[in-house]
C-alpha cells in the first residue's frame, strides 16, 4: 500500500482524500482487522498468550515496516 500510495501521488488525477479511499479499501479487501481481532482472541482464550503478543507485534510492526519500504520504493524510483 505505501508504495502505491505514493507512487500515485504525484501522477495521479484523483483528489488525495479519494485515493486514500480507493486504496485502503480496495486492498483492505484482501485483510481484515476483524479476522486478526478474532484470532488474537482465540490465542488469549486458549491460553497461549506469548503467541497472542507475538502475533499482534509481528502483525503490526510488518505491516507498518512493509508501508514505510513501500514508501521508500516509490520515492526512489
Amino acid at each position: 500500500m505505501g508504495f502505491l500510495f505514493f507512487e500515485t501521488l504525484e501522477r495521479s488525477a484523483l483528489s488525495p482524500e479519494l485515493r486514500t479511499g480507493i486504496l485502503t479499501g480496495g486492498l483492505g479487501a484482501y485483510t481484515t482487522f476483524s479476522t486478526f481481532s478474532l484470532e488474537t482472541l482465540v490465542l488469549f482464550e486458549n491460553g497461549e498468550a506469548i503467541k497472542a503478543f507475538a502475533y499482534m507485534f509481528s502483525s503490526l510492526f510488518l505491516c507498518v515496516a512493509a508501508a514505510f519500504m513501500g514508501a521508500w520504493v516509490a520515492r526512489s524510483i
